[in-house]
């Protein structure tokens, strides 16, 4: 299979199901080889029979939480010894630790040597927009993302002048989702839009010709 992201080698957390999973697919659809982290290993291996099916590349498998320690590190390692590099990296799920410390000595930024090793690297992060807005009850969850923001913009600041990589945000915005479906338990999700609709803005800032560094991107009007 080639495509646009033909012999390029991409990590993407969250992959097993909503929004990660549509990038798995779409990015294999255009020749990514992909390494796939998320917590179910069944939802991954449904993921992978899928990418299989229409005529992907298999995935690499990694059915661990990225909370536990070291991970991140180790599945770095494994890219290195199998690739060399690492073309592209999505962060759909976890966040960024804080310090006062370069951005790129703190995970899952270790993979920051791997990106530099590419050509053209390329980095991209999950945000919302709830970043922008003050809604009861989702006072953690927009902390969280509003931090992952400031810190993702930072690393891009960092490496702006020094190297080729890229690095970027995307909003999604209301996408039918599972998180979706807990917290707004009436909504019908076939009236939201689909976690394959939004995979192109992430796809874009992912392809080598992508220029943008440090913006967040709204993915729907």
């Amino acid at each position: 299979m080639t495509g646009r992201l033909n012999g390029r080698v991409a990590l993407i957390t969250g992959a097993s199901r909503g929004i990660g999973a549509a990038l798995v697919r779409r990015f294999a659809a255009e020749g990514a080889e992909i390494v796939a982290i998320a917590r179910t290993q069944g939802a991954l291996e449904e993921v992978d029979d899928q990418v299989r099916s229409a005529g992907g590349k298999p995935l690499v498998l990694v059915p661990e939480d990225l909370l536990k320690p070291g991970l991140i590190e180790q599945v770095a390692a494994a890219i290195f010894q199998r690739w060399g590099r690492l073309d592209i990296l999505v962060g759909n799920a976890g966040a960024i630790g804080g310090g006062l410390t370069p951005v790129a000595q703190h995970a899952p930024d270790a993979c920051d040597p791997l990106l530099r090793m590419a050509e053209a690297g390329r980095a991209v992060f999950t945000t919302t927009g709830v970043t922008r807005q003050i809604l009861p009850f989702w006072g953690a969850y927009a902390a969280s993302k509003t931090a992952l923001e400031t810190m993702v913009k930072t690393w891009a600041a960092e490496v702006n002048n020094t190297t080729s990589l890229k690095i970027n945000l995307v909003d999604p915005g209301i996408v039918a989702t599972r998180m979706r479906a807990i917290a707004f338990p009436g909504e019908d999700p076939a009236s939201l839009t689909q976690p394959d609709q939004v995979t192109g803005a992430f796809l874009d800032l992912c392809l080598p010709t992508c220029q943008r560094q440090g913006e967040v991107i709204r993915a729907q009007p």
